[in-house]
C-alpha cells in the first residue's frame, strides 16, 4: 500500500511519477521497498489519468451513499441503482491495472 501512496502523494505535489521519484519517497519515510515492485506500480499507472480515477472513485462512494438519503424516493430508487452499477464498472476498469501488484 506503501507503494500507491507514494504515487500518490507524488501526484498530488505534482511531480512526475516514475521508478526514481517513487523510490526516493519511499526512502525518505525509511521503509525498504522492491524496485520491481515499484516498476510494476508506474507500469500500471502509465497513461491512467489519476484525477479522473480519483473523482469517479469519490462519486461512486457518494453515489452508493444516496440511496440511504433518498429512501423516500420511490422513481429515484431505480436511477440511482443504476449509476452504482455504472459507477461500479467504471472502478473495476481503473481499479484492473493495479490489481497486478496486489497479487
Amino acid at each position: 500500500m506503501e507503494y500507491i501512496y507514494a504515487a500518490m502523494l507524488l501526484h498530488k505535489a505534482g511531480q512526475k511519477v516514475d521508478e526514481a521519484n517513487v523510490g526516493k519517497v519511499l526512502e525518505s519515510a525509511h521503509l525498504k521497498h522492491d524496485p520491481a515492485r515499484i516498476k510494476a506500480l508506474v507500469s500500471s499507472l502509465e497513461g491512467v489519468d489519476i484525477d479522473k480515477v480519483i473523482k469517479e472513485a469519490s462519486i461512486a462512494q457518494t453515489v452508493a451513499a444516496a440511496p440511504a438519503a433518498s429512501a423516500h424516493d420511490g422513481g429515484k430508487k431505480e436511477d440511482t441503482k443504476k449509476k452504482v452499477e455504472d459507477e461500479k464498472k467504471s472502478e473495476e476498469a481503473a481499479a484492473a491495472g493495479l490489481g497486478a501488484l496486489f497479487g
